[in-house]
């Protein structure tokens, strides 16, 4: 159906009774003149750019790195693209507000008419339900937003009357609309409620305003608690979702504020732990990693409100990296509900800057709600000294089309930090009708231990996949705040492939290289080493795999894939961040056999031991002795006089 309005339908049933009686004229008027709503545009950083916008003066579209030049008027119903998602961008609008903000900042005219054309024009041609309900959402923000730049704050009425009532009761229609076909549950739903609330706080002279209000809220609550799991994570378990869905609660929450809405503070605590969550994940070079479905980037800007909204001088503190604020309370974070841990060597407090501290943050958790989650069970990022040093590939795509189903590939088990199994996904994937879908249950994930000392942090999960039967636990021992000791192992019943992979940024095509010396394999590459003991059963691979930071773009990274074939094996990785000069290890195995070795039926020793020594310019240090692995956790072991149920681990100086 069209959404051209009538001026019968227009005077009857859309206004309340002070806006009934207006002509057009009156109405627009009326809107340039009031004074008594209080709201605000959330921009795309993109479409702000006067580049970008310029194009759109020439219908010219950019998005997710495919450019058409589309007709005049555009075909709103055609998609030029094979990709379903580049024509959901060109319906959200996210330009709009973009043509707005530069026609207020230039006066050029141009912005205004484009603006006018393209809104008139989709008007005139499309439903009211085309595509989906969350698009429509997004639309609604976008044009609220563009309408704020050219009419509710503009010093010059140039918008024409009747263009003005068709705009408005086409957003009127498009928000009857998402009252009635709200997405169940998840970022969807948040996207509509909010669209919603928006519409019902910006146009309260509408008919359907109060009902449009009170639903909201109402939704708007029950949608944070159930999105949000107890320790703040959304429940999609995407980093980037979590921002993208918090960026709207907080949006939410500002306009309330702003109008003296009411808002039960459960709600409010739960929000405080979603920021939690944002503040620690922010990596320290001030972008946050991509686990699962999303893209890398900074949202800076949801500390800032954050710490505006609730006082906190920690969100301020990590917003500004150490300019401004107080450091948060703890070093490390963890997060039980959604198996996200987060280690971090400082704030930038001593001599260490902001941006070059220590950075870890693995994945032990199960897969997320919705259908955004990666097969990636123990998969990890590490970042130090301002860089990205083993990544996660991130998305890509969400099309499935053409040669490579790249987004089957961004998504699987080998795409991620982890150990592939038989060459098998941890969960099972496989083609359906129109697309790949996930059919078998996810891995039994499971935290062992997270033991803070002093001088280490120790961290043991495990992941039991239902695609074969070798279990795998991931321990990792992040010491003095430096560098991390990575020990996986492979316990299975038969024999199996098993294949290490760490996934580099792209700078480390730039200067890469490898050797074996002391009985130690080094990778070498800008601001890491990566060394193993040298193990003759074990095969290193070097081959050229994808990063994608942004949907549409992939760059070419270098990844490690280390091998060994066996029943039962130890991986053991020593991570080593430097700034300029690369540290020669020297990586020597300690082989301590005792009782929890032959009670497991493990042919190695029941504790590897690892001497590392660090020789810069061929001067040696203080040797360090770091020992991890219990390969039987039931027999549990000391640490340091301390007792746990899983670990042994011993360490001490020579």
């Amino acid at each position: 159906m069209s959404t051209v309005a009538t001026e019968k339908t227009l005077n009857n049933a859309f206004w309340n009774m002070a806006l009934e009686t207006y002509s057009p004229q009156q109405r627009i008027d009326y809107f340039c003149r009031r004074k008594n709503v209080r709201f605000f545009p959330v921009l795309d950083d993109e479409m702000t750019n006067k580049a970008i916008i310029d194009a759109i003066l020439d219908n010219r579209f950019d998005f997710n790195g495919e450019r058409f030049q589309l007709p005049q008027p555009i075909d709103w119903l055609k998609n030029p693209s094979d990709d379903i998602e580049w024509q959901i961008l060109l319906h959200k609008f996210y330009y709009a507000p973009g043509l707005g903000k530069i026609w207020q900042e230039t006066g050029d005219s141009r912005y205004l008419l484009q603006w006018i054309n393209l809104t008139d024009s989709w008007i005139t041609q499309t439903p009211v339900d085309f595509i989906a309900p969350e698009v429509t959402g997004r639309r609604v923000q976008n044009w609220i937003y563009a309408w704020y730049y050219f009419v509710s704050t503009s010093k010059n009425r140039c918008i024409d009357a009747e263009f003005h009532d068709r705009f408005l009761y086409s957003l009127n229609q498009q928000v009857n609309y998402l009252c009635q076909h709200l997405a169940p549950a998840r970022n969807h739903r948040t996207i509509a409620l909010y669209s919603i609330f928006l519409a019902s706080i910006v146009f309260p002279e509408m008919a359907d305003a109060h009902h449009w209000r009170e639903f909201s809220l109402h939704e708007i609550y029950q949608n944070v608690m159930q999105d949000l799991l107890e320790d703040g994570v959304q429940c999609e378990l995407s980093t980037d979702y979590h921002h993208l869905v918090l960026r709207n609660y907080l949006a939410i929450r500002r306009l309330a504020k702003l109008n003296n809405i009411a808002i039960k503070a459960d709600m409010d605590e739960r929000l405080n732990r979603a920021l939690d969550f944002a503040m620690y994940a922010h990596k320290p070079d001030g972008e946050v990693p991509s686990f699962s479905d999303g893209d890398v980037r900074s949202f800076h800007e949801l500390l800032f409100q954050g710490a505006a909204l609730y006082q906190r001088e920690d969100l301020l503190y990590v917003a500004t990296q150490g300019k401004k604020g107080i450091p948060p309370r703890n070093l490390h974070a963890r997060f039980d509900n959604s198996g996200y841990y987060i280690l971090r060597s400082g704030w930038g407090q001593s001599e260490t800057a902001f941006q070059d501290e220590r950075y870890f943050m693995l994945d032990c958790g199960p897969l997320g709600a919705g259908n955004h989650g990666h097969l990636d069970a123990l998969s990890f990022e590490a970042a130090a000294f301002g860089r990205s040093l083993i990544v996660d590939p991130a998305r890509y795509t969400y099309h499935e089309n053409g040669e490579v189903n790249w987004r089957v590939k961004f998504r699987s088990t080998e795409s991620h930090n982890t150990v592939l199994v038989d060459g098998k996904n941890q969960t099972r994937y496989v083609p359906g009708p129109a697309r790949y879908k996930i059919k078998g249950p996810a891995p039994e994930t499971r935290l062992h231990a997270l033991i803070q000392k002093d001088n280490f942090v120790y961290l043991h999960g495990s992941a039991k996949s239902f695609e074969y039967d070798a279990v795998h636990h991931r321990q990792i021992l992040f010491v003095n705040g430096e560098y991390w000791i990575i020990v996986d192992t492979l316990n299975g019943c038969s024999e199996h492939r098993y294949e290490l992979l760490f996934h580099l940024s792209p700078h480390a095509s730039q200067s890469f290289s490898q050797k074996t010396s002391n009985a130690t394999c080094q990778v070498v590459y800008p601001n890491l080493v990566v060394a193993t003991p040298f193990d003759n059963a074990q095969q290193l691979i070097t081959e050229n795999g994808f990063v994608s930071k942004r949907y549409g773009e992939k760059n070419a990274a270098p990844v490690l894939r280390f091998v060994k074939h066996a029943r039962r094996t130890v991986f053991v990785t020593v991570l080593y961040p430097f700034k300029n000069n690369a540290p020669d290890l020297q990586i020597s195995v300690l082989k301590r056999y005792g009782s929890a070795s032959n009670q497991a039926g493990f042919n190695h020793p029941a504790t590897t031991g690892l001497v590392i020594k660090t020789a810069f310019q061929a001067q040696a240090t203080n040797g360090l002795i770091d020992s991890c692995f219990c390969p039987a956790p039931e027999h549990g072991d000391a640490i340091k006089g301390s007792w746990t149920r899983n670990v042994k681990l011993k360490r001490g100086d020579n």
